[in-house]
């Protein structure tokens, strides 16, 4: 979904801000509140220091149709600001889709929260997060990267295998004074051989499941993921080397945005214990049943709440 490309005279920059080639406005479905995405983004360890979050605004580095682009987000009426700096019109495009998907902008909450108010105890949970629409990784390709390297390591370890590789490509892009990297593309990634992979990860068996993994993965469709039948979609996940029953969950939800389905795995009871209680596996299936489609938006608040 392409956002309304606007000129400077409609809604001037500010004087210590430089202008970019594109500004447009990115809609939002409502309720939504910037701030807390950024609340979130600010504290997820996953993607830590791979963009920048100030007070009202955020800054980072993708990488569309072969272009590395920078991006400046900010409030603006109920939507989002966007600059970039690129005036190509697809890749502009594919930027907006990209930013649209990752920060969930065109969720409806409505079902959802109309679900949440007859459920006491989940109801405060929306009550503190209220307008905060589900971030995902940036892409599902990435997520499945982070899904194979997060594998069985201390997180600081899985972030800095995560970023050699990203380092191991020139996809920069300085924004504000700050110099920002995107992550590698399917064709950059693919453009690596498993020595390479093991060289830059330090572990040989993750080095193979992702360098299988990713001609895997190229051979899927994104747009199926997205909306082909859950089931199937997750056999295909499956599949790929080094995805689990977790890992394929992982990417369902905070990769592709599938909310079909919330599975009990040991942090989603943890996460719900906290706000019921102690569950076992089957009273979390009971209490996912309420929610319906938006089973995967009631455990994700679950964990953005704890």
């Amino acid at each position: 979904m392409l956002g309304r490309i606007m000129g400077a005279k409609e809604e001037p920059m500010t004087p210590t801000t430089a202008l970019m080639p594109t500004s447009m406005v990115l809609p939002v479905t409502a309720p939504f509140d910037f701030t807390a995405t950024l609340r979130f983004i600010g504290a997820f360890p996953a993607t830590a220091g791979e963009q920048t979050v100030a007070p009202r605004a955020l800054t980072k580095a993708l990488r569309e149709n072969g272009t590395v682009v920078g991006a400046r987000l900010s409030a603006s009426d109920g939507a989002l600001r966007c600059e970039l700096t690129t005036a190509d019109p697809d890749t502009v495009e594919a930027v907006a889709n990209r930013l649209t998907s990752h920060l969930g902008l065109d969720d409806d909450l409505t079902e959802f929260y109309a679900r949440a108010a007859a459920d006491p105890p989940f109801a405060r949970v929306v009550a503190r997060l209220h307008g905060y629409h589900q971030v995902k990784f940036p892409s599902p390709l990435e997520l499945f990267c982070w899904a194979v390297l997060c594998q069985r390591v201390p997180l600081p370890l899985a972030r800095r295998t995560k970023q050699a590789i990203v380092d191991h490509f020139a996809n920069t892009v300085t924004l504000d004074g700050v110099t920002l990297s995107a992550f590698p593309d399917l064709d950059q990634l693919l453009s690596l051989d498993e020595p390479t992979l093991q060289r830059l990860i330090g572990n040989p068996r993750k080095a193979g499941y992702l360098h299988a993994g990713l001609r895997g993965w190229a051979e899927l469709d994104e747009e199926y993921l997205r909306t082909g039948a859950y089931v199937r979609v997750r056999d295909s996940l499956l599949a790929l080397p080094g995805i689990g029953p977790w890992s394929a969950n992982f990417i369902l939800i905070r990769g592709l945005g599938r909310m079909d389905r919330a599975e009990p795995d040991k942090e989603a009871l943890r996460a719900a214990a906290k706000v019921y209680g102690p569950v076992t596996a089957s009273e979390f299936t009971r209490l996912a049943t309420h929610y319906g489609p938006h089973q995967g938006y009631w455990a994700h608040y679950l964990r953005a709440g704890s």
